[in-house]
Order: C-alpha cells, then structure tokens, then sequence
C-alpha cells in the first residue's frame, strides 16, 4: 500500500512540475483576440460591420443586444471615421422606402435586442473622411439616453446589395 502511495505521489509530482513555466524562457504577453462582440455594463454589440467607403456617406450595422431588465434607449453615435454620424430608420414614405433620422433615438427592449442592417435601421456615416477598407477596424461608439457610452470595434466589409444612395442632405 505505501509503495503505491509513493509511486502515485511521484508521478503526481512529475505532473505537476511539468505544469511549471521554466523562468528562462518567459511566456511572450499575447495579443487580445479581436471579438465579434463589445460590450458594456448594459449593452453587447454583436458582429458589427462597416460599409466600405473612401469618402461621403456610409453606414454601420450590427446586432445591440440589451443584457439588463430595463429598456435601454441609444440617443446618438460617433465614429472615429466621421465626424458626423446619425441613428436612421428606414420607413415607407410616399410608396417607397426612404431613410431618415430616427427622432428620440432606439429603444432597445430588456433582455432583447434590436438588429441594424442594411435596408432597415442603421448608423449613419454622414461624411467619411477616413477611408473604410476591407478588413479596417473602426471605432464606434453609442451613446445612452442615462449618458453612459458603448465602444465597439466594427469591421470593414465590400457589400454591394441595397442598392443604397446615399445623398448629401438626404440620408
């Protein structure tokens, strides 16, 4: 019995110094990952994307997802490739679908979420003035209607469908 205990502790203790990092050879600090998600205490902002763009107009999209039992309202957003961005709604105007600001900003329901996509609700990029390029990473950020802000990091992707015409002044 106590040859079997010590031939257990050995091979336990063989176990674990192979745990062990040798102090000769540090461990080099790895790089986050780049996540599909950002988050904050209330929102998570999942697989966001960019319309490429060299300059004008062009839009940001995304899944907000509300983590909290409260309603969450988005009032407005900034990017760091324009300097003017607005929340759009798209709505049936006149017998055709037309973007517009959304006034009052999104509610975005407790334990929901609100998807941003082309042809339907999404942030405007009134007037790129840092290319977006396939791949770019481009910060976004929300702002809540209680003033707490939600930074994410928003790939730039080719998307040719929609056929979206963006117009100066007309949105």
């Amino acid at each position: 019995m106590r040859l079997t205990l010590r031939a257990c502790g050995a091979v336990l203790l063989l176990a674990l110094a192979g745990c062990g990092a040798d102090p000769a050879t540090p461990a080099a600090p790895s790089a986050p990952a780049p996540s599909a998600a950002a988050s904050s205490a209330a929102l998570i902002v999942k697989d966001p994307w960019v319309k490429t763009a060299d300059s004008g107009m062009s839009a940001a999209y995304g899944i907000v997802v509300n983590t909290t039992g409260k309603d969450v309202v988005v009032v407005s957003v900034t990017s760091t490739a324009s300097p003017m961005m607005e929340l759009h709604e798209t709505t049936m105007l006149d017998g055709r679908m037309a973007m517009r600001p959304k006034e009052g900003g999104f509610i975005i329901p407790a334990r929901s979420s609100h998807e941003f996509k082309p042809g339907g609700d999404h942030f405007m990029l009134m007037d790129v003035t840092t290319p977006v390029r396939p791949g770019d990473q481009v910060t976004v950020t929300l702002t809540l209607k209680d003033g707490a802000t939600v930074p994410f990091t928003a790939l730039g992707k080719d998307f040719a469908g929609g056929n979206e015409s963006y117009q100066p002044g007309r949105g």
